[in-house]
């Protein structure tokens, strides 16, 4: 978009009661936010659902300062801004979000096309299993190649970008503040590595105020940027809750890790699945199963057997059990080979491309 074409935009944005879907349905009836600023009021209250509440301060001076104001910054710090109706540029699956960004302002180097982008969620407070389990998630769906959405807070979240930086996976941060700043300061540490590979989106501006409502506005474009979120662990109320329910409201797929009923930090994830608000998700091989994912050609196990493959002691054990059991399920091989399942998924994942196991109806698995 042009620079006068961001300057009203801005403007529009600036304006009290008007949100994203308010200033689409509006810029979408005139044509552009500068059409919206420059028509004339009777007409806008025209428009279904446009009252004089909502254009009580439209006409106000100091939105289009405050947006030259934001303009300056935006130049200054290099920030790309892409808007609603920029097909190429503006996230495919936000565009289906009726409340998306009006705008949404990135650094780094983010690139969304013909990638698998997945959100990973969870309590700030995370637990060491919540760790094991998310880390062995990403080392899992390597393969694929998928893009990996958090909120770059505590716990959960930055284990999952840790986790995709280690297997230089395309991470990126969504912020519930403008690109100024970044909470929590400690995380500042990690900025470099995730805007060389991915980067962070924000709707914020740099002179918001840092508010906790920020944190919930944020979540929608958490859940609305990716196929599907993963809930790794929840207290029976928390963000990570409310992103999945949004997710829920866009039709997306939705995963949950359960846990024990005796664990605070698993009931939310326990309750969005007796709900059936999300998928159980016991092992990482169930992401690409329900989402119907497929390896590219050149990941695609080998059908033939191959000779001289070399095997560490996990996938020895594996292998030997399967030989002697031949095919059997996932939970059966980790309760016989006393592995928890996420490390015999994984380690499946890994002999598969190898060669030496394939997958069958049922989740079921064979040697070759």
């Amino acid at each position: 978009m042009t620079e006068n074409d961001l300057l009203y935009t801005l403007a529009l944005q600036h304006v009290p009661n008007i949100g994203d879907i308010i200033a689409k349905r509006l810029i979408n009836h005139c044509g552009s936010a500068e059409a919206v600023l420059k028509e004339k009021k009777q007409n806008l209250l025209k428009i279904d659902g446009i009252g004089s509440v909502i254009l009580k301060e439209l006409f106000g001076n100091n939105h289009l300062n405050e947006a030259e104001k934001e303009i300056e910054f935006i130049k200054s710090n290099n920030i790309k801004v892409t808007y609603f109706k920029e097909e190429e540029e503006y996230p495919e699956k936000l565009k289906h979000c009726i409340d998306g960004p009006l705008l949404l302002f990135q650094s780094g180097n983010i690139n969304l096309k013909e990638q698998h982008i997945i959100s990973i969620v969870g309590a700030r407070k995370i637990t060491t299993n919540g760790i094991a389990f998310c880390e062995s998630l990403i080392e899992a769906l390597v393969p694929f190649n998928p893009i990996i959405v958090s909120g770059f807070a505590y716990g959960t979240d930055i284990t999952a970008h840790k986790a995709a930086l280690k297997h230089n996976l395309q991470t990126i941060g969504c912020l519930a503040h403008g690109l100024n700043t970044i909470y929590p300061k400690v995380h500042k540490k990690y900025m470099a590595d995730v805007e060389k590979n991915g980067g962070f989106f924000t709707d914020f501006w740099s002179t918001d105020n840092f508010d906790r409502n920020n944190f919930l506005k944020r979540n929608r474009i958490i859940a609305g940027l990716s196929e599907a979120t993963i809930v790794i662990e929840s207290a029976e109320k928390g963000g990570s809750l409310v992103t999945a329910d949004i997710a829920n409201s866009y039709n997306r797929d939705v995963f949950a890790v359960p846990g024990r009923t005796t664990d605070s930090q698993s009931v939310g994830c326990n309750n969005l699945i007796k709900h059936q608000k999300a998928h159980m998700l016991t092992t990482p091989l169930d992401v690409p199963y329900i989402l119907n994912w497929q390896l590219e050609d050149n990941k695609k196990p080998v059908v033939q057997k191959q000779l001289f493959v070399e095997l560490d002691a996990t996938e020895k054990e594996i292998y030997n059990y399967l030989k002697e059991n031949e095919k059997q399920q996932l939970d059966v091989i980790a309760i016989n080979c006393n592995l928890p399942i996420f490390k015999v998924s994984s380690t499946l994942l890994n002999m598969e491309l190898k060669g030496v196991v394939r997958p069958l109806p049922g989740k079921l698995f064979e040697v070759i």
